[in-house]
Order: structure tokens, then sequence, then C-alpha cells
């Protein structure tokens, strides 16, 4: 990226708490040089790498990132074997840079499915990483929308059941606060690459109100200087959550 976007950017107070990414297009990008779609996969996480170095940089405070969905494991299933031992992989390989750079792991998503030896992997690396104050980086893996707003709803009832809630207390607040990602600021910036407009069932909850950018740029070939123009856009975005923009620049009347 130049140093002059760079430079803006830092100092800007505009840019997104919180920044997911759909990271599309793995699979296409291989196929389309002749090689086996995981190849793709391998070359995408040289981009995480980036997006990761960028929002530490720029004091983003979470990174959400969609790695799995629990729609995924429909995928042939030799591909989905190496993108397992691609993720044990990466985990084992990364967490120690990630730690010397001050950055907080999470895996967010239905872990059960994973093999114990996965599981044990996961767990250490967010104890690793569990003390840093940098950026909160997210995984999403064997994650869905759907499946977070349901466990949320499942967790509430159980708490009615036992009587430790009424019905009435089942808010919006209450549904955040048993999503997975409830120790996060709420979602500013969605960006998904590889050409497609949908969000695929990520973020459904939090989602809401985020700004939503597709990009056609597949995800091996999506560098540092795309996503800072991205932020840059985002910066001159005027947020209205629902209001008016004389209400945003007028004080309202008690």
């Amino acid at each position: 990226m130049s140093d002059q976007l760079k430079t803006q950017l830092m100092l800007t107070d505009k840019l997104p708490h919180h920044i997911a990414i759909i990271m599309d297009g793995n699979g296409r990008w291989a196929q389309r040089q002749g090689k086996h779609r995981v190849m793709g996969h391998k070359a995408g996480v040289n981009r995480v790498r980036e997006a990761v170095k960028v929002a530490s940089e720029l004091k983003i405070q979470s990174l959400t990132l969609f790695a799995f969905s629990s729609e995924n494991w429909q995928r042939p299933a030799d591909e989905v074997s190496l993108l397992m031992e691609l993720f044990f992989t990466v985990l084992s390989r990364e967490v120690n840079k990630l730690n010397r750079n001050n950055v907080r792991l999470k895996i967010i998503g239905d872990l059960s499915r994973f093999s114990e030896k996965l599981q044990n992997k996961i767990a250490k690396a967010e104890d690793k990483t569990s003390k840093n104050t940098g950026l909160m980086l997210n995984v999403a893996a064997n994650y869905g929308g759907r499946w977070d707003i349901t466990q949320s709803c499942i967790a509430l009832a159980k708490k009615v059941e036992l009587g430790e809630i009424s019905a009435d207390d089942i808010t919006e607040d209450a549904i955040n606060e048993h999503i997975c990602t409830a120790h996060l600021p709420p979602l500013d910036l969605m960006i998904r690459t590889g050409g497609d407009c949908r969000i695929s069932n990520f973020l459904l909850w939090q989602s809401a109100y985020a700004e939503l950018h597709f990009s056609q740029t597949l995800w091996p070939d999506f560098d540092e200087q795309e996503l800072c123009n991205i932020l840059a856009d985002f910066a001159h975005i005027e947020r209205r959550f629902g209001c008016t923009s004389e209400q945003l620049t007028t004080p309202l009347k008690e």
C-alpha cells in the first residue's frame, strides 16, 4: 500500500472497529491455473497474513474471517480432509507469530464436529494468545449464521426452563449476549471477495447494520492495497442506522 494512504488511514478516526471477510475464490483461483483446489486455499493463507498485518497496523479492534462454513462439509470428501489438514498446519505454524504480534486468537463456530486432535490444538492456540491486547482475530470454522442465532435462543430457552429468566427477558440484547461474537464490538464492515454478492449465512445477526462490500477479486489476489482502498471508502460513508442525515448533525430535542 502507498505510504500516503497508510498515513491517512492511521490518522482518521472513522475506520471500522470490526471487519469481517468472506474469503471466497480460492478454488476458482487454483482451477484457473490448472491446479488442485487446495492450492488456492494454501495461497489464500498469505492473504490472511496480510489482512492481519493491515488490521494490526491500523489498530482495528477485531477481524473476523470466514474459514469454513457449516455447509462446506458438503464439498468433496478429499477437499474437506485437505482443508482440515491445512487448518491444523496453519494453526501450528502461525500461533507463535500471532502471539509475538500481540494478536488474540479466537475460533468461533460449532467445534464439536472437528477431531479431538484439532479441538485440542484450537484450545492451546486460544490459551497461548488469551492475554494479548492487540487485534482480536476471530476465525469462523464450522460456522453458520442460522446456527449461531439458534444456539443463542436454545441457551436462553434453557434459562427460562430453569427459572433463571422469564420469556419476557428474551430481548435483542439478550440474544446478542449469547451469540458467538458477544465478546466483540458490533460489526461495521463485511467484505466478500470472489465476485458473488451474497453473505452465505455468515454473521446474519451481526450484519444488520454493517456496510457490505463485494469485490470481484479472488481471495488469493486480494492484496493490502485493495483492502486499504475499501477502508478509505468506508471512512467517507455516512452511517445513519435508520436516522436521517439531519438527525445526525442536529442534536435531538428533549
